[in-house]
């Protein structure tokens, strides 16, 4: 079950999960652009990077991600914006082998949102050792 960094060729493997993971969340409008997420992905400023795990040459799972910066530890870290496995291929290690290899990217921090009720996912991450972070509410301001 390898990862890799995503290429080019992988757009289609990427913008089919992205779409699978927003049905399975209930938003069933969600139709990407390849051509778009191919020049954020893979043009001359590249503005996120896709992990991709494989499963006998098949597109299996993803981990979409992005840097952040800490002034606080004064360290780059990871933004996981989107972790999805197709469900076939669920509790098979990939989403924990994809985790794995974000945080051995990084001396930073590894963060993401998680939606809530999500139980399943929430005792996925305890079994990492991942917390929640107490005390802070994400805000987001769209144009």
């Amino acid at each position: 079950m390898p990862i890799r960094d995503a290429v080019k060729g992988d757009i289609d493997d990427i913008c089919s999960m992205i779409e699978e993971h927003a049905r399975y969340e209930g938003n069933d409008e969600l139709h990407l652009d390849r051509e778009e997420m191919t020049h954020h992905l893979f043009g001359p400023e590249p503005k996120a990077w896709v992990l991709i795990a494989e499963v006998d040459g098949e597109a299996a799972g993803l981990a979409f991600c992005s840097w952040n910066f800490s002034t606080w530890e004064a360290k780059p870290g990871i933004w996981l914006d989107d972790l999805f496995v197709r469900p076939q291929y669920r509790r098979s290690g990939l989403g924990r082998q994809l985790l794995l290899e974000l945080k051995a990217r990084t001396d930073g921090r590894v963060e993401w949102d998680m939606q809530e009720g999500n139980e399943k996912a929430a005792a996925f991450y305890a079994d990492l050792g991942a917390e929640p972070v107490p005390g802070w509410v994400r805000y987001r301001w769209r144009s």
